[in-house]
């Protein structure tokens, strides 16, 4: 199940700072491990791949299994060139792509 991804960064950015992004996505991270009331196999439904680019350049990448918790929190640094536009984007099992945008506001 597909849902939103929440993402925040830093108040006053300056060209050159080194920042922290950080990235919440709602996702329910099944992992095909579980049983339902009925003694079926919930089916796996993870994120697989998650992906930052800045600008079109990659600046973060993950490729994920089971492993990975529901709602998966992200966070890393980031050495910011000049102003321009964080892309993430990702994949789950079912081939849903997620794709959301964050300006970087410089000041």
């Amino acid at each position: 199940m597909a849902g939103a991804t929440r993402i925040k960064l830093p108040d006053n950015i300056k060209t050159g700072d080194l920042i922290e992004v950080k990235a919440l996505i709602q996702h329910v991270m099944e992992t095909g491990n579980r049983k339902d009331a009925n003694g079926q196999a919930v089916p796996r439904s993870i994120i697989h791949t998650f992906k930052v680019t800045f600008e079109g350049s990659p600046v973060f990448a993950a490729d994920w299994g089971s492993g990975i918790s529901a709602n998966p929190f992200v966070a890393f640094h980031f050495k910011v060139p000049g102003p321009g536009t964080l892309e993430f984007t990702w994949i789950d099992d079912a081939g849903v792509t997620v794709v959301e945008k964050a300006p970087l506001a410089i000041s």
